[in-house]
């Protein structure tokens, strides 16, 4: 037989020592990687980090002289500030006319020291980075993103705010002159600085036809590299929801850099996974309703739970996770949670800022005002799809043709207010008149489109019924104003109205709840027949208080200390 092969001797196998060589040799290679494997279990994670450490350390070094402008810059305006406050004859004006007396506002009692004594961190004088690539939209965001930066200034004076910004060709005096005149919210102007990124356009849905979540998020990490390459902050805030820019904050400076999240919505939820199926509980929701079926939906599902994956671990690496409703926490608590150390703070919920305190001013709430208001019903959101107006235009529908209603129904009026961004909500406006025309109510629903904000005030003033008809609202900051204003609220059955804000005071409701247009019918029909409505009117403003703008800025400075603290802690060990 030849010497590589095994023959058959008497029932035995007998191998040839070549063959039996490379039997040991295999053997050998197997335990090997069974010794390897642990041992790069151990080290790629080490490695891993050292890659991160050394590129982060990279784009500290880069980034040093721009701090050190910064500072100076800072500096000096701040000198500039208060010698023209000094040579004016009205301190609280600067030289162009302005208001620059921030420090009226009050400050809420901020800060956790006890018996009025100082903090430990009360002079800490880094820079704190504020990730907002949009900050000059003027939205509901955007306030949440100004008072956050208000409250810090009044707490940490010293501290410098960097807010990161695509928003090219806006200078800064025109961003904060906007923030004034929009929210009225009132900033110290020499140590807020912005720093524009050149990459926006990566997170824009149009750049991304397809795979868009997965797109967009690796936009925002090729922003938030932009960021940190202009400046690496001392302390990172995420105000818009960008969880891949906090798991790159993480992966380049670890704890050296401490990260805070304030999530409006979650990019993914477990709603959207449940939507997919025709079959769930939600199937039925969402603008991807039902599109789980069949090889695409199988494939689709696939995607969204992959994507799902990595934004939990990114999202669940910041050190503070605060949340704007319940409904928004309950997710993110099921998405990050499970991931967070039990080092980390509980993910909280934070109320947005709302101009709850000025419509206590403008809209009166009395029995003389009860008198002038009329069977209005006021529905105020963008014509977006997922505002749902088609659903309110039924349920009007049913209500003022249904003999059930028809005291309730008698000279009723429906009015939509809200902004038109471009052609595709011009489009969905004309397919809304057009339905309301097919559904006979053309005469009882007027459209108010881009109102200025002193009529929205009057329609607040003169409304019996503020409606609200999206599925799973975020929060609903037009709701707290229904109610700020003395509306009675009929919201959709879901999200932030029906968790946080129409919720019963004292064992007694704010407002109703529907889902269907039926309900919806039936729930006009109880609120414009209230026995009592100006007892539910006045309960329902103060529920409203729950939301303002002193309560975000104490929860806000309540939840982020501890970023300053350790910060200041670390800092200390260095020197």
């Amino acid at each position: 037989m030849a010497s590589s092969s095994c023959a058959i001797d008497d029932g035995a196998n007998m191998c040839s020592p070549s063959s039996s060589l490379a039997s040991h040799t295999l053997f050998s290679k197997a335990i090997l990687v069974l010794c390897l494997a642990p041992l790069a279990y151990m080290v790629l994670p080490f490695l891993w980090k050292a890659i991160g450490f050394a590129f982060g350390w990279r784009l500290q070094q880069r980034s040093a002289h721009r701090r050190r402008e910064i500072v100076e810059l800072t500096r000096s305006e701040e000198n500039k500030y208060f010698e023209e406050r000094k040579n004016s004859s009205n301190p609280s004006k600067t030289e162009d006319g302005k208001d620059g007396d921030w420090e009226k506002v009050d400050t809420f009692n901020l800060g956790t020291s006890k018996n009025g004594a100082p903090s430990e961190d009360e002079d800490w004088d880094g820079i704190i980075g504020f990730f907002h690539p949009f900050c000059n939209a003027g939205g509901g965001g955007e306030r949440v993103l100004w008072a956050a930066i208000r409250a810090t200034q009044q707490r940490w004076p010293r501290a410098t705010c960097v807010v990161y910004t695509g928003d090219h060709g806006v200078t800064k005096d025109a961003i904060l002159s906007r923030v004034s005149s929009r929210f009225n919210i009132q900033l110290h102007p020499p140590t807020i600085h912005f720093l524009y990124l050149t990459t926006r356009h990566w997170v824009l849905a149009s750049t991304w036809p397809r795979f868009t979540l997965a797109g967009q998020s690796l936009g925002s990490i090729i922003m938030a590299w932009d960021a940190f390459s202009l400046l690496v902050p001392d302390i990172f805030i995420d105000t818009m929801g960008y969880a891949f820019a906090l798991g790159l904050a993480k992966f380049l400076f670890g704890k050296s850099v401490p990260t805070a999240a304030y999530v409006h919505y979650p990019t993914i939820s477990t709603d959207m996974l449940d939507s997919l199926d025709p079959s769930s509980a939600v199937g039925d929701k969402g603008l991807n309703a039902g599109q789980g079926v069949g090889l695409r939906g199988a494939l689709k599902k696939r995607y969204w739970r992959l994507f799902a994956a990595a934004y939990s671990l990114v999202g669940a690496s910041a050190d503070v996770v605060m949340t704007n409703s319940s409904w928004t926490q309950n997710h993110i608590q099921q998405l990050w949670g499970p991931r967070r150390q039990s080092s980390q703070p509980p993910i909280a919920v934070v109320y947005p800022p709302v101009a709850v305190s000025e419509l206590l001013r403008e809209v009166d709430v009395s029995p003389a005002s009860d008198q002038r208001r009329e069977k209005m019903l006021l529905y105020i959101a963008q014509f977006r799809p997922e505002k749902n107006h088609q659903l309110i235009l039924q349920a009007f529908a049913e209500f003022v043709k249904s003999s059930e209603y028809t005291k309730a129904a008698d000279g009723a009026r429906l009015v939509l207010v809200g902004s038109v961004r471009g052609d595709a909500d011009s489009k969905r406006v004309y397919q809304l008149r057009l339905l309301a025309n097919e559904l006979h109510i053309k005469d009882r629903v007027e459209f108010r489109l881009d109102a200025p904000w002193k009529d929205v005030l009057d329609l607040l003033r003169r409304a019996s019924v503020g409606v609200n008809a999206m599925w799973n609202e975020h929060f609903g900051i037009g709701v707290v104003e229904y109610q700020a204003s003395g509306l009675v609220a009929v919201v959709h059955d879901s999200g932030g109205p029906k968790m946080d804000i129409v919720v019963d005071i004292e064992g007694n409701p704010t407002g109703f709840h529907a889902t269907t247009a039926s309900e919806f019918a039936a729930a006009f029909d109880k609120a414009l027949t209230l026995p009592d409505p100006l007892a539910v009117r006045l309960r329902a403003r103060r529920s409203a208080q729950r939301f303002t703008e002193e309560e975000f800025a104490r929860r806000w400075i309540e939840q982020t200390e501890g970023l300053f603290k350790a910060k200041s802690v670390r800092v200390r060990k260095t020197h």
